[in-house]
């Protein structure tokens, strides 16, 4: 036998251990696809991605081949995440409102092998997913403009649904009008009541009556079926657009950056790798303390003593408890290590409730 025979024999040999290990790792694909259905999880993950890529550039020992285990490895990846979508094109994922909505527009981007159903509120959406009628639920917790979404916040703290993952996605509202409608036609303007607090600037500039609709794209939607010059939505051009309606002022936000934060809702918890750091990791618990004084001074004490930074606190009122109050807070920081489970466990005691409802990263 020579040199290329031989050769030849052993990349035979290498090539039916490298089947296997696909096959391999592809099962374990199969499981990870399970998860990201039930947890609500994005298929890409580039934090994960650029550390698999480190480790193996790590592990390269022969010159002049780490750029090409790069290319075979980003070539596994993206045949594993195109299975993955495969393996979860089934998923469900529920909006409130109608096709062309913020919330519709925000759950493509995030879930873009998905079917979409759209809801009649907020509380709509969140139910289907805690009764097994859809996989995770999209909605809004907060604009940078109109501040947090109340119904969404009290959802969080009497539901059982978790948060696995937050998206920021910038709002672009234009007034949209029907075709051949001219600015100065416009006497009354549709669209969800944040919308509207978002762009009253220009409202209370032209002195234009308002109209609250459930969200921007049923506004769209009634435009149309009015069929009147005189009638504009505060909506997405995207939006509009799916309409048949027309921008006639675009980029109208009060202020010049406009983002809306909306949360993947799901039944099951995320639960990352259990590590004693991680950049960029944060969490999110909702808690209630005795209604005494030093209660709630004591709880975030406890939090800052073990080294979290709380970047978002929140008090809401209990419904049916008047002057009782419940909690809602972000903070960074890993709280799957041995120092996160201490802090829940102290918590625990001076906490009458205490959910962790979201693990991020």
């Amino acid at each position: 036998m020579n040199e290329l025979d031989t050769a030849r024999r052993t990349i035979n040999e290498i090539d039916e251990q490298i089947t296997s290990l696909f096959q391999r790792r592809m099962e374990a694909v199969r499981q990870i696809a399970a998860y990201k259905k039930e947890n609500g999880l994005p298929i890409r993950d580039p934090v994960r991605e650029s550390a698999l890529l480190d480790r193996c550039r790590r592990l390269v020992t022969l010159p002049g081949v780490e750029g090409y285990l790069v290319d075979v490895m980003n070539k596994i990846m993206d045949v594993s995440c195109s299975w993955q979508e495969s393996l979860i094109s089934g998923r469900k994922v529920a909006y409130s409102g109608i096709e062309g909505a913020y919330a519709h527009i925000a759950a493509r981007a995030l879930f873009p092998e998905a079917r979409y159903e759209g809801f009649h509120g907020f509380e709509a959406a969140y139910r289907a997913v805690e009764n097994g009628q859809v996989d995770c639920a999209v909605l809004p917790l907060e604009n940078s403009s109109a501040g947090e979404v109340g119904t969404v916040l009290d959802l969080i703290f009497s539901g059982s649904l978790y948060i696995n993952q937050v998206y920021n996605m910038s709002i672009r509202h234009a007034l949209m009008a029907l075709p051949g409608a001219q600015l100065s036609d416009i006497r009354t303007v549709y669209s969800h009541p944040q919308a509207l607090s978002q762009c009253s600037e220009l409202i209370r500039q032209h002195d234009w009556t308002t109209v609250e609709c459930e969200n921007t794209a049923v506004a769209a939607r009634k435009i149309v079926e009015a069929g009147d010059a005189s009638v504009a939505a505060l909506a997405s051009p995207e939006t509009g657009t799916l309409y048949g309606l027309c921008p006639l002022e675009d980029h109208i936000s009060n202020a010049e950056t406009n983002t809306t934060r909306f949360a993947v809702f799901s039944r099951s918890q995320n639960h990352p790798p259990r590590s004693s750091s991680k950049s960029g990791a944060s969490f999110i618990l909702v808690f209630t303390v005795e209604n005494k004084a030093g209660a709630l001074a004591q709880a975030l004490n406890m939090i800052g003593a073990h080294g979290y930074n709380m970047k978002a606190v929140r008090s809401r009122p209990m419904k049916g408890l008047p002057w009782n109050y419940y909690f809602y807070m972000e903070v960074d920081g890993n709280i799957t290590n041995e120092n996160g489970e201490m802090l829940l466990r102290e918590l625990s005691v001076v906490c009458d409730r205490l959910k962790l409802v979201g693990i991020l990263s």
